[in-house]
């Protein structure tokens, strides 16, 4: 019989934030070009949701995941974290706070 260290999927904890960079949004998903643009046309839309009321879309922070436990459970320490704590991890991976979007979805 064969284990397997490594899941054969990809999954991403990502947080994204507005242009204003002070509102944030932390998801898992294991398609991030598909999600990114499902954020970006909500915010088109105008649907009645968070993303779309703090025009939510801006990639600022990922982790890559081969196991969806390890990333739900990511993403639920995130989500439980202070603002301050959100902002250190985002600056130690991002250290210009830029928007990484071009990263997954190509124009």
């Amino acid at each position: 019989m064969q284990y397997l260290n490594e899941g054969s999927h990809i999954y991403y904890v990502y947080i994204l934030t507005n242009k204003h960079r002070n509102t944030f949004y932390i998801g898992v998903t294991n398609n991030l070009s598909i999600r990114l643009q499902q954020h970006l046309d909500a915010i088109q839309d105008k649907t009645q949701s968070f993303v779309s009321r703090y025009s939510i879309g801006y990639l600022v922070y990922y982790e890559k995941f081969s196991w969806i436990q390890l990333a739900i459970e990511r993403e639920k320490e995130l989500k439980n974290r202070k603002r301050e704590r959100k902002l250190q991890l985002i600056a130690s991976f991002n250290s210009n706070f830029e928007f990484l979007n071009h990263r997954f979805i190509k124009k």
